[in-house]
């Protein structure tokens, strides 16, 4: 059973933001081997969301959801990921759902824009996500730009 907790910057425990950053830096960095700007100061901005998923008191899962204008003209949804001995058992789904039910309540009937690592754009199609973009490298990991348009 996974506990969803949406939360703004301002009032992320610093245990929550530790727990937060290392899975991040854990995925990201260390599993992709990918050394990247992780701290690019967006987590912290005004209308900014931090998407939390708990078993037990372990973080499995976390995703960003931005406000209009931040990443991309339109809401977005960055830095989706699930702890590796989470996968496999859906985790990643309801992780998306959790997420699009956040930014339903956030920014009712906004268009949502992403960009996704090129590998998973099949995961994001299967939540109604269409690709808008020819793949880019983007710390050297292909990527795609894709669009949810409600």
């Amino acid at each position: 059973m996974i506990t969803w907790q949406l939360i703004p910057f301002s009032q992320l425990t610093t245990t929550q933001l530790y727990q937060l950053i290392k899975l991040r830096v854990d995925v990201f960095v260390v599993e992709q081997t990918c050394p990247y700007p992780e701290l690019d100061d967006k987590d912290h901005q005004d209308g900014v969301y931090h998407l939390l998923g708990y078993k037990n008191d372990q973080l499995v899962a976390c995703a960003r959801l931005l406000p209009k204008g931040l990443s991309y003209p339109s809401v977005s949804i960055g830095r989706v990921a699930t702890l590796e001995s989470q996968r496999g058992g859906g985790l990643g789904h309801q992780l998306l759902q959790q997420a699009l039910a956040g930014c339903e309540s956030l920014w009712p009937g906004e268009k949502i824009e992403i960009g996704a690592q090129e590998h998973l754009a099949k995961f994001y199609q299967q939540h109604g996500f269409i690709q808008t973009s020819t793949m880019y490298l983007e710390d050297d990991i292909p990527h795609i730009d894709m669009v949810l348009d409600k």
